[in-house]
C-alpha cells in the first residue's frame, strides 16, 4: 500500500521538492532509481593515480587563504596532513573555506593533480568511515540537492518498508533466487555493495517485466475470447481478384498480411492486428483490401484517419482503387458543410454507404451504423484508446485493423504490442526510389539555396521543417515564422510559400494543405505537424533545420513526405550542432533508409520512451527495464506471465493477478 506524501509526513520543503520530481507517494519515490553510484573507499596516498577521485581525512596545518580570479569566482588554497604526507588543496568557488584554521580535522573529495596536489570537489566535518561506501546519485531538478533526495528517500524507506507488498509469486523468486522487494528497495537505496546493487535492479527488472506481460496478456486474452463474433462469409478469390487487377503484384509481406487479415475476419475471433511497416510499404492497400472483403460480407467498413485532408484522401484513393465496384464511399469530418454531414450521417445509418473514411468526427454520438464490421485505424497512436472504443463500440463485436509507420523487429513488437496480433511488412514495392539524404554541417539554406531553386525551376516542391514556431528565450535554434518571413522576401516572384504550424486552427492548417497539394503554394514552411502521411507526390525536397533535435525515427517519417511519385527525392538535414555524437547519428540517416534499423539504432540511442509512449495509459511503464538489452529476461517474464494467468487458482498468482486487476481496472476494460 502506498503512502501519501502527507502520510509519509514530509516537510513543506521535501513536498515542493518532490511535486517537481512528479513523485506523490512512496511508491514512486522508492521507484526512484538512482542515475549512478559512487563507490568511495580508502585508498592510500603511494597508490594514489593523477585525475584519480580520492576521499581523505587529514588536520588543516596552514591557514587558508582565498583569492579572486576572473569573471568574479574564487580560488581558495590550503594545506592538509594525512598520512605523513603534506598536500596542497585548491577548491573553487567556496570563499567561506578561507575560515579553515590550522589543526581543523576535514575529509576532502578531489580530484588528485600529482605531485602532491589536489583539486578538491567538496569537503566537510564527518569522519572519513561514515562516508566510505556505495552512494546513489539521483536525477534532480533546480532548487534540488543530493543531500536533500538522500534525506527524503531515508525518511520514506523508514516509513513505507511495512507497507511494501510483494509482486513476484514466492515460488518464481525462489526459482529466480529474487530478493524480497523489501530488500530489493534497501539494497537500491542503501547497499553496501555493488553487489547488492546488481541483485536489486535484477530482481525489480523481472517484476516490472511480469507486470508488463500479465497485463499485456490479460488484455490480449479478453480481446480474443472464444465467444467473440459471427465469423464473416466472403469469397476470399475476390479479393485476391482485385488485389490483380493492380499494375503492380502485392510484394510477399503485403500478401502474407492479407491472408492473415481475411483469415482473421472468417474466423469466430474478433480481429485485434496490427500491421507495421516503413513509410511507402502499401499498408494503406493492405488495409483496402480488407475493408473490401469487409463490404463482400455485407458489413460496413470504417477508416479513421488524425487529419481531414488524410480522411479525403483515403476516401479518394478508396474510390480509385474500387472503381467500377458497387460500393459507395463517404467522407466524414467536422468542416464538412452541415447539410452534406446530415445526408452522409442518414446513408451510414441506413447503409446505403458501405465505407467511411472519417476524423474524430467519426466518435461523435449522432454517427450510426447499420452494420459496421470492421474498423481500421491510421498512425494508430494518434488516437486516444477512449476514442478507438468509442468507433469500435458503434457495431457489435467489430474487426478492428491498426497501422503503424515507426516498424520495429517481430520480437520487439511482440513485447510493446503483445496484446496484438502483428503483421509486418519489411519488402517495399518495386520502383519506389530511396529519398537522397545529405547532413549539411550548417544551420542555413545558403549551402542548399542552388539545390532549390533547381528543384523549383523543374516544377518541384519543397517542404522547409523547423522545430519551433516562433523565437522564444529557451530555444537557441530556427522556428519556422522567423523563416517564413526570411524566405518569403528571399523568393519574392519565384514561389508562393505557406506555412503550418500547432498553433492554427484545423481549418487553417487543412487548407494551406490542400493549397500545397494543388500546386497553389511551392515552398510549405512548418513544424512537424506534416508528419502523419499526406500524399504530395510533386513534393521532391525537404530541409530540416536544427535535426540532432528530432529522433532518428521521426526525421525518418518526415522524409518519407517526399519522393512519393515520379521524382527523385532529397532530404537535408541541417545542424550547427558539433558535438560528436549528435553527427555520428544523423550520418546514419544518410547511409540507411530501412526503418526496422533506423528504429531500433533510435531505440539504443534514445531509450523506448517515445515508442511505449505510443500505447495507451494503463500499461506498467519500464523504469528499469531495458527493450534492447533484457531480452532474456522478457522472454522469461513474459512466459511466466502465460504460466500465472493459467494457473489463477493459485493464492499467489490470485493475489498478484487481483492486484493488476485493481490498478488497472480501465485499461482491461477497453485496452485496444
Amino acid at each position: 500500500m502506498a503512502l501519501s506524501l502527507k502520510q509519509l509526513k514530509m516537510t513543506a520543503k521535501q513536498t515542493e521538492a518532490l511535486e517537481k520530481l512528479g513523485l506523490t507517494d512512496s511508491d514512486q519515490i522508492l521507484m526512484c532509481v538512482p542515475l549512478r553510484y559512487q563507490q568511495r573507499e580508502r585508498i592510500p596516498f603511494d597508490q594514489w593515480k593523477v585525475r584519480q577521485e580520492v576521499i581523505i581525512e587529514g588536520v588543516i596545518v596552514r591557514p587558508a587563504r582565498s583569492l579572486r580570479i576572473r569573471g568574479g569566482k574564487t580560488m581558495t588554497k590550503f594545506q592538509l596532513e594525512c598520512e605523513e604526507e603534506i598536500l596542497d588543496v585548491t577548491i573553487f568557488n567556496r570563499p567561506w573555506t578561507a575560515g579553515l584554521n590550522p589543526g581543523e580535522r576535514v575529509t576532502v573529495i578531489g580530484i588528485y593533480q600529482g605531485q602532491g596536489r589536489l583539486t578538491a570537489t567538496t569537503y566537510n566535518h564527518q569522519p572519513l568511515q561514515q562516508q566510505l561506501g556505495v552512494t546513489p546519485v539521483y536525477p534532480l531538478k533546480e532548487g534540488i540537492t543530493q543531500k536533500m533526495m538522500q534525506q527524503i528517500m531515508k525518511k520514506t524507506f523508514l516509513a513505507a518498508q511495512s507497507h511494501v507488498e510483494e509482486q513476484v509469486p514466492s515460488s518464481l523468486r525462489a526459482q529466480y533466487r529474487l530478493l524480497p522487494r523489501r530488500t530489493a528497495l534497501r539494497c537500491l537505496h542503501f547497499p553496501n555493495s555493488m553487489e547488492e546493487v546488481r541483485q536489486a535492479v535484477r530482481t525489480l527488472k523481472y517484476e516490472e517485466f511480469l507486470r508488463f506481460h500479465l497485463l499485456l496478456e490479460m488484455i490480449h486474452r479478453q480481446q480474443t475470447s472464444p465467444v467473440s463474433k459471427q465469423a464473416k462469409r466472403f469469397d476470399p478469390e475476390q479479393v485476391y481478384a482485385l488485389a490483380n487487377r493492380l499494375s503492380y503484384p502485392l510484394t510477399p509481406d503485403q500478401f502474407t498480411a492479407v491472408r492473415d487479415i481475411l483469415e482473421d475476419m472468417a474466423s469466430e475471433k474478433v480481429m485485434y492486428r496490427l500491421v507495421q511497416g516503413d513509410v511507402g510499404c502499401g499498408k494503406t492497400l493492405v488495409a483496402s483490401l480488407a475493408l473490401y472483403a469487409c463490404v463482400l460480407s455485407g458489413h460496413q467498413g470504417a477508416i479513421m484517419a488524425p487529419t481531414e485532408i488524410l480522411a479525403r484522401q483515403h476516401a479518394e484513393s478508396l474510390k480509385q482503387l474500387f472503381a467500377g465496384l458497387p460500393i459507395r464511399i463517404d467522407a466524414l469530418y467536422s468542416s464538412l458543410p452541415q447539410a452534406e454531414k446530415k445526408e452522409v450521417l442518414r446513408r451510414l445509418a441506413q447503409g446505403e454507404t458501405d465505407l467511411v473514411a472519417g476524423t474524430h468526427a467519426l466518435f461523435q454520438k449522432e454517427v450510426q451504423f447499420q452494420k459496421l464490421g470492421l474498423v481500421v485505424a491510421d498512425e494508430q497512436h494518434r488516437f486516444g484508446v477512449a476514442q478507438r472504443r468509442a468507433l469500435k463500440e458503434k457495431g457489435e463485436k467489430v474487426d478492428f485493423l491498426l497501422m503503424s509507420a515507426t516498424p520495429i523487429p517481430r520480437t520487439l513488437a511482440s513485447t510493446i504490442y503483445g496484446d496484438m496480433d502483428i503483421s509486418t511488412i519489411v519488402t517495399m514495392p518495386p520502383g519506389r526510389k530511396k529519398v537522397i539524404t545529405r547532413l549539411i554541417p550548417h544551420n542555413s539554406l545558403q549551402p542548399v539555396m542552388g539545390e532549390l531553386q533547381r528543384q523549383l525551376a523543374q516544377g518541384g516542391q519543397i517542404y522547409i521543417v523547423c522545430s519551433a514556431i516562433e523565437d522564444n528565450d529557451h530555444f537557441d535554434g530556427r522556428n519556422a515564422t522567423e523563416i517564413y518571413d526570411h524566405l518569403k522576401q528571399a523568393f519574392a516572384g519565384k514561389a508562393s510559400l505557406g506555412l503550418m504550424h500547432g498553433r492554427m486552427s484545423s481549418e487553417e492548417k487543412e487548407q494551406t494543405m490542400r493549397r500545397f497539394q494543388r500546386n497553389e503554394i511551392q515552398i510549405l514552411v512548418s513544424t512537424t505537424v506534416i508528419e502523419v502521411g499526406v500524399n504530395v507526390v510533386n513534393a521532391c525536397c525537404m530541409v530540416i533545420y536544427d535535426a540532432h533535435r528530432f529522433g532518428l525515427s521521426q526525421l525518418h517519417q518526415l522524409r518519407g513526405r517526399v519522393g512519393r511519385g515520379n521524382r527523385q527525392g532529397y532530404c537535408y538535414l541541417l545542424t550547427s550542432s558539433k558535438d560528436p555524437d549528435s553527427l555520428a547519428r544523423l550520418k546514419i540517416l544518410e547511409d540507411n533508409s530501412d526503418g526496422f534499423e533506423i528504429a531500433m539504432k533510435d531505440l539504443q540511442q534514445r531509450g523506448p520512451g517515445e515508442l511505449l509512449g505510443t500505447r495507451q495509459s494503463g500499461v506498467p511503464g519500464l523504469v528499469l527495464g531495458n527493450l534492447i538489452e533484457d531480452t532474456r529476461i522478457i522472454q522469461t517474464a513474459r512466459q511466466d506471465a502465460i504460466r500465472i494467468l493459467d494457473h489463477p487458482q493459485d493464492p499467489d498468482n490470485a493475489a498478484l493477478l487481483r492486484k493488476i486487476e485493481l490498478e488497472n481496472q480501465s485499461a482491461i476494460s477497453y485496452m485496444d
